[in-house]
């Protein structure tokens, strides 16, 4: 059983603390259960079940310190774990950048646990690798797919006085679907914390169609196109903008971020007006704990308003050395849409390109932004309002922030990858040559 209630959490960590002779202390407990079905070629090939829990102490003398973890909690091995994480800490060279922990802290109360999530058995992951592959075979196609689901807690205590306690559920799933003649795929992702949100069928049916859509698709010559791109491809590029959201990376002049004679980007416009990005951690449909890794409380926070930057990430270091407010780094990210669905945005458009998703991105340019990759897995040409035929793969050389400046509609928001990412329709995206791979 990994799962432990506040109560038992707090009880096991009280005790570690108590074996302490450290200036200060920091001690992390977590543990989750997990299960997951795999199949491919339309047979299920691996399931499982794991349980795990594990406890972390860090213990500091001034500014050394050492840590260590152990998955026994009786009283002799915590206290050998508080032992072996001061002999480590005395024997470390001293940190420039040691921050005290944190006193008691006051944290909203999280809903990223479902019991529905928390209780999925053996049999409904049968049933969801069925409902991929029964429709699949059905249509000549295979189907080739992974579903995690996972329950667990989080609790922290340290020698000043701060407790905090989360649990949270997930359920991931992917799933490739390949035309028997191979020269079609389609693929969808599906993540949620509350299981009853999952609509397997719908996901499965959404991947076969593209398949069979992209059998034997056409070339085109490579270009600037209009293109309407699906949360799962934005959301690739738009998460290597979110990771330069970090105020000291900007300062110290290594990302976008950083602007002239040592400032940052912050207050600055970059994109489109119509770009609001905030992270908010009791979102319902995105919801995640209300603390992070040094206890701090999260809270919905703005990042980019009306195309400028709001605010940068300052981890507790660099807003001392700048004297402000530490701000924590976003556990999600969401975009505001609009009311467009998939459909309507592809009526909308007299010429352009449907992208499913991007892949192999690799960075060409840090401080523009700029990445290349490929699109994969359902490409589409589009005309007069309808997809006219299946085209082959493109490399792609692009910014998000090139991307968000040339926006021209906002579609409704999708939860991919944790995140609220919505169906964009962009002008002038840069296709650099084709792709043979299916």
């Amino acid at each position: 059983m990994a799962i432990y209630t506040k109560e038992e959490a707090r009880k096991i960590l009280e005790k570690a603390l108590s074996f302490s002779k450290a200036d200060t202390c920091e001690i992390n407990l977590s543990g989750y259960n997990s299960g997951n079905i795999r199949y491919a070629r339309n047979t299920v090939s691996t399931s499982g079940f794991s349980s795990n829990q594990s406890l972390a102490v860090q213990s500091s003398f001034g500014k050394k310190s050492g840590t260590a973890t152990i998955d026994e909690f009786d009283d002799a091995s915590l206290e050998k774990v508080v032992r072996r994480a001061e002999e480590l800490a005395n024997l470390s060279p001293e940190n420039p950048e040691f921050m005290e922990p944190l006193g008691p802290q006051m944290y909203d109360e999280s809903i990223s646990f479902s019991e529905a999530t928390a209780n999925i058995t053996p049999e409904y992951r049968a049933e969801v690798a069925s409902s991929s592959i029964i429709p699949a075979d059905a249509k000549d196609v295979t189907a080739a797919g992974f579903l995690n689901d996972s329950a667990g807690f989080s609790a922290m205590i340290n020698s000043k006085g701060l407790f905090a306690y989360n649990q949270s559920t997930d359920v991931d799933f992917t799933v490739t679907m390949r035309t028997n003649d191979g020269t079609g795929s389609g693929w969808v992702s599906r993540d949620f914390n509350d299981v009853t949100k999952f609509d397997a069928d719908e996901a499965a049916k959404t991947a076969i169609d593209k398949a069979v859509l992209s059998r034997e698709a056409k070339a085109i010559e490579p270009g600037k196109y209009t293109v309407i791109l699906e949360p799962a491809a934005s959301s690739d590029l738009l998460r290597n903008m979110f990771r330069s959201l970090d105020a000291r990376s900007a300062d110290e002049g290594r990302s976008f971020m950083s602007g002239k004679d040592g400032a940052n980007k912050l207050g600055e416009k970059i994109v489109d007006e119509r770009v609001n990005i905030w992270s908010d951690p009791l979102n319902p449909e995105v919801p995640t704990a209300t603390w992070n890794g040094e206890g701090q409380p999260l809270k919905k926070t703005t990042w980019l308003e009306n195309g400028a930057v709001k605010n940068l990430a300052y981890d507790r270091f660099w807003a001392k050395e700048k004297g402000v407010d530490p701000v924590p780094f976003p556990t999600n990210v969401i975009m505001a849409g609009g009311d467009a669905s998939l459909e309507d945005l592809i009526k909308s458009t007299k010429k352009g390109i449907l992208v499913t998703r991007l892949w192999y991105i690799r960075s060409v340019d840090p401080q523009t932004l700029l990445y290349t990759g490929l699109t994969r897995d359902g490409t589409f040409y589009i005309e007069n309002g309808k997809i006219k035929y299946p085209v082959k793969n493109f490399r792609f050389n692009e910014s998000p922030i090139i991307m968000l400046n040339n926006l021209e509609t906002l579609g409704k928001q999708v939860r991919i990858n944790g995140n609220l990412i919505p169906y964009m329709k962009v002008r002038d995206f840069t296709f650099t040559s084709l792709s043979d791979a299916v």
